[in-house]
């Protein structure tokens, strides 16, 4: 079903706001928090929480929740597990076109505070960047080519973590992105996320509890 966005409860300036792209994957995230629902896609990321916060109030920080296709084939695959993202970026834009055409790249990368660990993470991904490196596109990446290629530059792949990170960091408010992985981003990628979502949901319901407590 697609997921219509939707702001489940008014955005409290003391308590952080979560942004999740599907009502399956906000399922078990609990009630204890604002919940925003974007639907699928930067697009409608985009609007949703670009709507959210000039609206107003703005929530204390907003926290990204939801599932990405690991891109790591290492021996510390991250094929499992919850990540909490150092650095994001655009894989779907013509970033060298537009470097040329207008002297400056529209969609840089954006480097986001781990908490603990300090300004970009305290770890090294697969392709050698520090922490672990997020690239978002409107692509569900599905193919093991596309894998391939992406993953030169990143970890894990979404489709909706660099607009939001983009947005907040527009209206001054902190971000954090927190991704489960759900499926290797290849062929079994739709079969394997749709049959596992539910599971999903429940485990970063989990650690965001976890995540909460500790702010």
């Amino acid at each position: 079903m697609i997921t219509v966005p939707e702001l489940l409860a008014p955005v409290d300036p003391e308590a952080p706001l979560l942004v999740v792209a599907t009502r399956e994957e906000a399922e078990h995230l609990g009630a204890d928090v604002p919940v925003l629902l974007t639907g699928i896609g930067r697009i409608n990321a985009t609007a949703a929480l670009t709507e959210a916060l000039a609206r107003g109030p703005l929530p204390a920080t907003v926290l990204n929740v939801g599932t990405a296709g690991s891109l790591d084939d290492g021996p510390a695959s991250s094929l499992h597990g919850v990540h909490r993202i150092s650095r994001v970026l655009l894989h779907d834009f013509s970033h060298s076109a537009v470097r040329k055409l207008a002297g400056a790249d529209a969609y840089p990368p954006i480097d986001l505070e781990v908490p603990g660990e300090g300004e970009g993470g305290g770890t090294s991904s697969s392709n050698g960047a520090a922490g672990t490196v997020l690239a978002t596109g409107d692509l569900f990446v599905e193919d093991s080519a596309t894998r391939a290629r992406l993953a030169e530059t990143a970890d894990l792949v979404d489709m909706e973590g660099y607009a939001i990170a983009w947005v907040a960091r527009r209206y001054g408010v902190p971000v954090e992105l927190i991704k489960l992985v759900s499926d290797p981003a290849d062929e079994s990628a739709g079969k394997l996320w749709a049959a596992g979502v539910a599971e999903c949901s429940r485990v970063l319901g989990e650690h965001l509890g976890q995540r909460l407590r500790e702010r």
